[in-house]
Parts: C-alpha cells; sequence; structure tokens
C-alpha cells in the first residue's frame, strides 16, 4: 500500500495550490501531478507549463470523469466545493477540498453524507494551520486540568488596518463566491474546535463598512459580507467564548487567545504563537516553552496521500469537523440578521 501510485488532478490552481499543495505532493514519491483545470484554458495552459502538469480539461467535469485520476484536489473559492466534491465522489475519486468546505451548513451536509455513502474514498478539508505549533500542549493542558474548570474563552484577532474605502470588491466580500464566511472567522473557530470542542449557542453583531465597492468590470456592486464581528458562544462545554475579528480597526493590538479556567489562565500570542501560562498564586503569566516533538507542521498533502494509502486516518481536517464550523459560520450570520441566539447543531 505505501508505494500505490496516485494520479492528482488540480481543479482551480490558486495561490495556496501553487503555495502548499503542488510542491507537497511533487515530495512524495509515487505521486503524480497529471491534470489541471482552472477557471479559463488560457489560465490552466500558464499552470501546467509552470509546474510541468502533463494535461489541460477544458472543463472540471472532464477531469472527475476521467478514470486517469484517481484523487482531486479542489483550490476553487468555496461555491464550487460541494458541485466537485459530489461529482468527483460519484466518480470513485478521492477529495482534497481547500477551506472553507463550502458556501453553508447544507452543502456541507450534502458533502458528507455524499463521503459516509463511500467510505472507501478519503476526504479531507484543508485545515487551519496558524494553531499546528501550540494545539497539542493547549490541548494537553486544558484536559490535564492546568485551567481546573474552563470558565471563558477571549479571542481577539485583527488586521490593524484602517479601512480601504475605494478598494474593489474581492471575492471574499462577496457572498456569492465566499458563502457564509467571514474574513478568518471559520479558521479560528476551527482551532479552537480543537482545544475545546464546539458551541452550542451563538449570538452575534456584524458591521460592514463599505456598503458598495466596484467589482473587477468597474460595476458597483453591494459588499455582502462584513469586515467587522462580535460573537458570543455558549460552548458545549460549558464554558462562555467571545471572538472579536475586524479587518478594519487601525492600530489596534496584535491578536491573542485567553482561556480562563478556576485554576490557570492561558493566552496565546496569535502572531508570534507564543504561549504562556499561569495558575492561582502566580504573580503574573510566563511563556510556556513548546517541545519540538509536540509542535505541529503543515503536513496535509502528506496526511491526504497516507490515508488513500490506509497508512494514517485524516485527522486535520475531516468532513464532520468541516460541517461544524460550516454550521457555526451559517449560525453567526443568521444572528447577526435576527438579533437571535441561534442554537447548534442546526
Amino acid at each position: 500500500m505505501t508505494t500505490q501510485k496516485i494520479r492528482i488532478g488540480i481543479v482551480g490552481a490558486g495561490g495556496n495550490v501553487r503555495l502548499r499543495h503542488l510542491p507537497g505532493f511533487r515530495a512524495i514519491q509515487g505521486v503524480d501531478l497529471v491534470g489541471v483545470c482552472n477557471r479559463t484554458r488560457e489560465s490552466s495552459l500558464r499552470a501546467a507549463a509552470e509546474f510541468g502538469i502533463p494535461k489541460v480539461y477544458n472543463t472540471w467535469l472532464d477531469m472527475v470523469e476521467d478514470d486517469g485520476i484517481d484523487a482531486i484536489c479542489i483550490g476553487t473559492w468555496p461555491y464550487m466545493h460541494c458541485s466537485v466534491t459530489l461529482a468527483a465522489l460519484d466518480n470513485e475519486k478521492h477529495v482534497l477540498t481547500e477551506a472553507r468546505m463550502a458556501m453553508d451548513a447544507t452543502e456541507a451536509h450534502a458533502m458528507l453524507e455524499t463521503a459516509r455513502a463511500a467510505p472507501h474514498l478519503v476526504t479531507q478539508v484543508v485545515p487551519s494551520p496558524f494553531t499546528f505549533k501550540a494545539d497539542q500542549t493547549i490541548q494537553e493542558m486544558v484536559t490535564s486540568g492546568y485551567l481546573g474548570e474552563l470558565l471563558a474563552v477571549d479571542m481577539r484577532v485583527t488586521q490593524r488596518n484602517f479601512v480601504d474605502v475605494a478598494g474593489p470588491l474581492t471575492w471574499r466580500q462577496d457572498r456569492n463566491v465566499s458563502g457564509y464566511n467571514i474574513m478568518m472567522m471559520g479558521v479560528w473557530y476551527e482551532a479552537m474546535q480543537r482545544w475545546i470542542g464546539p458551541a452550542s449557542k451563538v449570538m452575534a453583531m456584524t458591521k460592514t463598512a463599505v456598503l458598495q465597492r466596484r467589482n473587477a468590470e468597474g460595476l458597483l456592486r453591494p459588499v455582502t459580507i462584513p469586515d467587522h464581528v462580535d460573537i458570543l458562544c455558549q460552548m458545549a462545554c460549558g464554558a462562555q467564548a467571545h471572538m472579536h475579528l475586524s479587518s478594519v480597526t487601525g492600530l489596534a493590538p496584535g491578536g491573542e487567545v485567553w482561556l480562563y479556567g478556576t485554576d490557570g489562565t492561558l493566552k496565546l500570542d496569535t502572531e508570534t504563537m507564543k504561549l504562556y501560562g499561569g495558575r492561582r498564586g502566580a504573580p503574573q503569566l510566563r511563556e510556556i516553552e513548546i517541545p519540538q516533538e509536540k509542535q505541529g507542521f503543515w503536513r496535509v498533502e502528506q496526511e491526504f496521500i497516507n490515508a488513500i494509502r490506509g497508512i494514517e486516518p485524516v485527522k486535520f481536517t475531516t468532513f464532520e469537523a468541516g460541517v461544524q464550523y460550516m454550521e457555526f459560520t451559517e449560525a453567526v450570520t443568521r444572528s447577526a440578521q435576527s438579533g437571535e441566539a441561534i442554537s447548534l447543531p442546526m
């Protein structure tokens, strides 16, 4: 099984695919990058020439129906993730899809149900990588009782920018292609899930600083995704969490995540990934050294291929976990629109 040849097709050779996935797959013995399909044939030809990919497909459906492909890597914007995933699974292809998993919870559930009906096929969502270094240590400190009973989580993630009033409409600001995803909210909720589990109730307020922007054709279009959000969460473990994310808070302090318990406190600096802690009676927090052997790192492509070869299961990130954060992202928008708390799971 460890030498099984695996032929990969790429749907959407975008930024992260070029930065991470193509080099990652190339480095694995017995993995061939055999085909690519971007939004235009010209773009596909450029990607094929740049990365030495032998075959260019006119449509992504041609690729997923090709018996010469074993697995599909989806690097498109979220609006295509569900359609390509369902077609790939129906055509007996393993699937690695870029985050966010889908446009909304309905699509995510459809992807999970189809994957469960084909358990011999591997499915994986590209995980949030920012906290890999600290994840294991935080998990161990939470479960070992370092904090005592977890009471509250306070997360602040800001880009420290003043609002760009005249900037163009980007895909991240357009719900038609990005779905219910808001900035990096899903990424950071996914990390919090790893540490303490999912939320059971969500309340949110959002703000959009500029209501219209010009698209690539120069036409004014509404900005349908906010750039400032505050979220209150009741966590299933009993703790309460506050998430604050913004791309328009100029000169704001750096990002931090605080975990408060009855007997201890942890703080993660989201820029340096340094971890600090202190227990009852300590005069102040101190840095907690994270041993090298406990520091996670990017190995998404290796994990995906190993799962296909039967060497290890997918850990980061399963479709089950993806459904949980897609339900969360949708609940945030529903709460902000209705002014009501939204219970999870949906």
